[in-house]
C-alpha cells in the first residue's frame, strides 16, 4: 500500500468506518489516535496494539503507521519503551494540538455520530428486552459470570475486556445472530474501529452499579425494566463523546495539559 492512499476499509456509511482518504493517510491515523486517548480507549501507561495489529485493525500499511506512531511520539502523545517488553506507551492524552485533532475526527462528522448514537440506543434497549424475554438458564449463568469478571478485572484494559464480554454474553441470550452482529458493529463503531470502547474510571464506577441492575432485571426476566437501564447504560460512551466535542470546541488547540 502506498502511505499517501491507504484507506480503512469497511461501510462508507458510518462515522468510524469511513474510508480514510481526504488527507495523507498518516496525518489522519494521527487524528484517529489522538482522539481514541482522549475518549479513554487508552490510558497513560498503557501499551498500544502492536504495529501489525493497528495496521490491520485501521487498514493502513506499517509504513503509514510507523509515520504515524512517530509523530506522536514527537509531540508527546507516546513514548517509545526498548527491550523485551517494550513498544509505544501512552504518556499523554492531552497535547497542543490535541483540539484540532478532535475536530477533525470527530466535530466534522458529528451528525454521522449522533445518528450512530440514536441507533444504539434504540438497539440496545431491544436487545436487553428480548434478552430478558428468552433467556434460558445457561444464558443467566453466562451473564451472571461475565459480570463477575467485570467485577474483578484487575486494570483499564482488562474492565473493557470484560465490559465487552459482557454485552456480548447479553445480546446472545437474544437468540438471534442478528441482533448479535448489530451489537458488536455498534461496539466497532463507537471504538473509532479500535476495538475499544471510551472509556475511563468515573465511567466504570457509574457502569459497575448500572451492570448489576442489567443482569439482574434480564434474570428476572423483568421487559420493559431491562430496556430502560440497558437505554440508559449506552448513552456513557455518548457522553463521553459529547464532552470531548465540547471540549474541543472550547480550546483553541492550546495544551490543556496531560
Amino acid at each position: 500500500m502506498n502511505s499517501k492512499h491507504d484507506a480503512v476499509p469497511g461501510s462508507t456509511h458510518g462515522p468510524s468506518h469511513d474510508p480514510i482518504v481526504t488527507r495523507h493517510v498518516a496525518d489522519d491515523v494521527v487524528d484517529r489516535l489522538v482522539t481514541a486517548v482522549a475518549l479513554g480507549l487508552y490510558t497513560p501507561g498503557q501499551q498500544l496494539p502492536t504495529e501489525r495489529e493497528l495496521s490491520a485493525t485501521l487498514g493502513v500499511s506499517r509504513t503509514t503507521l510507523r509515520e504515524a506512531l512517530k509523530a506522536l511520539t514527537e509531540n508527546g502523545y507516546l513514548e517509545v519503551r526498548r527491550g523485551r517488553n517494550g513498544g509505544y506507551f501512552v504518556r499523554a492524552t492531552w497535547g497542543p494540538k490535541s483540539a484540532e485533532h478532535v475536530r477533525r475526527q470527530l466535530v466534522a462528522r458529528w451528525d454521522e455520530f449522533q445518528n450512530v448514537f440514536d441507533a444504539r440506543t434504540l438497539v440496545e434497549r431491544m436487545i436487553a428486552r428480548t434478552a430478558a424475554s428468552r433467556r434460558t438458564e445457561a444464558d443467566v449463568r453466562a451473564i451472571a459470570a461475565a459480570l463477575t469478571a467485570y467485577g474483578q478485572a484487575s486494570d483499564h484494559d482488562a474492565s473493557r475486556r470484560a465490559d465487552a464480554g459482557l454485552h456480548l454474553a447479553i445480546a446472545k441470550a437474544t437468540h438471534n445472530p442478528i441482533l448479535v452482529e448489530m451489537s458488536v458493529d455498534f461496539r466497532t463503531r463507537i471504538s473509532l474501529n479500535l476495538g475499544a470502547e471510551p472509556y475511563t474510571d468515573e465511567a466504570r464506577q457509574t457502569a459497575i452499579g448500572q451492570h448489576k441492575e442489567l443482569v439482574s432485571a434480564i434474570a428476572a426476566g423483568q421487559v420493559e425494566e431491562a430496556g430502560e437501564i440497558a437505554a440508559n447504560h449506552f448513552k456513557l460512551s455518548e457522553d463521553l463523546f459529547r464532552a470531548l466535542v465540547e471540549r474541543a470546541g472550547g480550546e483553541d488547540s492550546e495544551d490543556a495539559g496531560a
